[in-house]
């Protein structure tokens, strides 16, 4: 994207003015710079200004209408003209990196006759003027055209912050001063309350030794502490055998003391003193002591996006980590069709469009484009990859910062997204493509526009590191030797999406905490109608095949078509004729399956799939419903409904699970003689098959039985076999249910 690039840097000679400024017009752009600045010893006719300008340009539209650049001095105080100097656009020249920078030159600044035969003007000012892009190293600190907000709209790279697992032990605590007044034969409930930041966690009852008076838990908490260590672990002992719990004494730990270990070595435990209300430096009483096992877990990752569509799977401890495979490029080229966001200038419709890139610890930015509904970036962005199964997120946002004031705090408002796994990639390959922005609203889905973006994953095509990945664990080895539960991992990945959100908000320009939750997906485990009839579908969908497997056998034994019967039949034979050709036959089969498929590949990477998402006909009430609060902020009548409908799918969900049940205890009611003639049934039909298999070629007996099996529809009776029916027979346990 060109861009037309004006450096004022100083002038000379000026005749007397107060405060010199500079004015650069072309047909399309009209800025005025910063006032000058005379340095300490420097004459006053010889200001400075240092100031760099991007105007968008298109040098074809330029050279054909003779534009013309215009650049004069003007002063503050009184609005006289100074000087001037004026530049035919198609003789500017162009210049593209790695060429060096264009250097300065002095220019005659000129006027009419008779401002210069007045002596109004008089001097040179020392400029250039070239033509280059957004790879131009002067565009970072330039004035640009579509972005005259520099301080909410310049292109950004963030990292979010080093994440570490915080793993307390509790293990003993001793000379507690317990309540003397208690009640007989009851036992004091004694637990400790451990918090960080704001996060909180609490241990169970404690076990007292009777003999020494001792409270034992051995207890594992974790919390997600991030960098700088500079956050303090704060554990009371409570004492909640009343209604109102008493603390029996804390204790202040910087979390920068606490070892880290990076695998599942021993960390000794130590004794920390407890102090009483009166102490938070040290000056306490001293009311008993507490026995900790603290260490910093550096061999986890910390995750703060869903699993699903990680980005990263790192542990936290570098040493630890594995050399990249590759390199995501990332080209960000524009959007265009967006809606309307805001409303400025007395109503008219605006949209000032910006794009945020997630990928491993890596964030980027784009330059916000005010006021346009096309916006057009063109920006560039590299990272390195260390596993090709994560995910690339893209998304685009209205700003409103940039217009807010301070305490406003307006947030911006999500566009839409993208994700493009980068498994999906071939190596080497340019993938240039649109996508649509989808966001899901109360009032229905709607497209927000179109977002184009270029991507490519280099890496050599057959790396055997690249190969080797996809053998390897997807989370680190202490994932797997000390696993961390579900509801865990749930609490522990909402308090790193709240750490990263504070991090990045403390940025400059700062990406706001409602643009990181939508980048992390956080609210993806949350309630929803239609996200529960999608995965519904998508069980079905993965099920289909064998669905499709059994329709097509179905058509074999049924003779639906004769020939491909008869071909069956003589393919079986072979089969059990030569049964060392089974396996390399199905595996076989495998390959031609994927060489058939071949042709059907995506020739692009897939984007947000409206239809799979059940977006198309979602019905409101469950829109309105995936969009509540919790709790509910909804009326009592309202709630009502959607809880009997909820109770409707249940009972469904519960009679399907009752079937399941059913049949497995069928199977074990076989042998289990609850019903003794079904099992002495079975056992006699088991015996006669032993002796059938022992006396008849186990070749003769599959072909028997295949044969069965195909045999031709006049042969065949239309109810149901004697097995199936002995088999619905047998007693289950729904029968007992109360």
């Amino acid at each position: 994207m060109q861009y037309l690039f004006v450096r004022i840097v100083k002038a000379r000679g000026l005749p007397p003015n107060e405060s010199a400024y500079v004015k650069v017009r072309t047909s399309n752009h009209f800025v005025r710079s910063k006032p000058a600045v005379n340095r300490p010893g420097e004459p006053t006719d010889s200001p400075e200004w240092n100031q760099v300008f991007a105007l968008g340009h298109n040098r074809t539209d330029s050279a054909a209408s003779g534009a013309t650049l215009e650049i004069s001095a003007w002063d503050a105080s009184s609005e006289s003209f100074l000087g001037g100097v004026c530049f035919d656009l198609s003789e500017v020249p162009v210049r593209d990196p790695p060429d060096s920078p264009l250097a300065p030159q002095w220019y005659r600044l000129e006027g009419s006759a008779a401002d210069q035969n007045s002596g109004r003007v008089s001097g040179d000012i020392q400029l250039s003027v070239w033509i280059g892009t957004q790879v131009d190293e002067a565009f970072p600190e330039a004035w640009s055209s579509d972005a005259p907000h520099v301080a909410h709209t310049r292109s950004k790279v963030y990292q979010s912050p080093k994440l570490w697992y915080l793993r307390v032990t509790v293990l003993e605590a001793q000379d507690l001063h317990i309540a003397p007044n208690l009640p007989p034969l009851t036992a004091p409930e004694v637990r400790v309350k451990a918090q960080l930041g704001f996060q909180s966690a609490r241990t169970r009852r404690g076990s007292m030794n009777n003999h020494s008076g001792s409270f034992h838990w051995h207890e594992d908490m974790i919390f997600v502490a991030g960098e700088p260590l500079e956050d303090c672990l704060m554990l009371m002992v409570e004492d909640r055998t009343s209604k109102e719990p008493m603390v029996l004494g804390h204790a202040m730990i910087p979390v920068s003391s606490i070892e880290q270990r990076i695998d599942e070595r021993f960390v000794p435990s130590k004794w920390h003193a407890l102090e009483g209300e009166g102490g938070g430096g040290g000056g306490g009483p001293y009311c008993g002591r507490i026995s900790l096992r603290l260490c910093l877990e550096g061999g986890y990752h910390v995750l703060e996006e869903a699993a699903h569509v990680c980005s990263d799977f790192r542990p936290t401890a570098k040493q630890l980590w594995k050399p990249p495979i590759g390199v995501l490029e990332l080209g960000i080229l524009g959007a265009r069709g967006l809606l309307p966001m805001k409303a400025k200038n007395g109503g008219k419709g605006s949209t000032d469009a910006y794009c945020v890139a997630k990928y491993g610890k890596k964030w980027v930015r784009t330059r916000t484009i005010t006021d346009s509904f096309d916006p057009r970036w063109h920006e560039q962005y590299t990272w390195q990859v260390y596993d090709p199964c994560t995910v690339l997120t893209v998304g685009v946002f209205d700003n409103w910062r940039m217009f807010s004031d301070v305490s406003d705090d307006r947030p911006d408002t999500r566009i839409g997204k993208i994700r493009i796994r980068v498994s999906t990639l071939e190596s080497n390959k340019v993938y240039t493509n649109s996508y649509p922005l989808l966001v899901l609203l109360p009032s229905g889905l709607k497209k927000m526009g179109e977002i184009e973006v270029a991507v490519r994953f280099a890496c050599p095509s057959l790396l055997p590191d690249v190969c080797a990945a996809y053998g390897q664990p997807l989370l680190p080895r202490m994932h797997y030797i000390r696993p961390l539960g579900v509801a865990q991992q749930d609490a522990l990945r909402g308090a790193a999406t709240k750490m990263v959100a504070a991090w990045l908000a403390r940025a400059e320009p700062p990406l706001g905490p409602e643009v990181v939750r939508y980048m992390l997906d956080a609210d993806s485990h949350s309630w929803s109608m239609r996200k529960s009839k999608a995965n519904w579908y998508r069980i079905v969908g993965v099920l289909a095949w064998a669905v499709g497997l059994a329709k097509w056998l179905d058509n074999i034994r049924r003779w639906r078509n004769p020939v491909t019967t008869v071909l069956v039949h003589i393919l079986y034979l072979v089969l059990v004729w030569y049964p060392d050709l089974v396996v390399p036959t199905a595996f076989l089969y495998v390959v031609m399956i994927g060489v058939w498929y071949y042709r059907f590949r995506p020739k692009i990477p897939a984007g947000m799939d409206i239809r799979l998402s059940q977006a198309e006909t979602v019905d409101p009430d469950e829109l309105d419903e995936e969009f509540d609060t919790i709790p509910s902020s909804r009326r009592p009548e309202v709630i009502r409904a959607r809880y009997d409908r909820l109770r409707i799918l249940a009972v469904r969900v519960q009679t399907i699970l009752g079937d399941f049940a059913a049949q497995g205890e069928r199977i074990q009611a076989l042998v289990s003689w609850r019903d003794p003639r079904a099992t002495k049934l079975f056992i006699t039909i088991c015996l006669v098959i032993t002796i059938v298999l022992y006396v008849v070629p186990a070749k003769m007996v599959a072909v028997a039985l295949g044969f069965y099996y195909l045999r031709h529809p006049m042969f065949r009776d239309t109810m149901p076999t004697a097995t199936l029916s002995f088999f619905r027979r047998l007693p289950s346990l729904s029968d007992r249910l109360i």
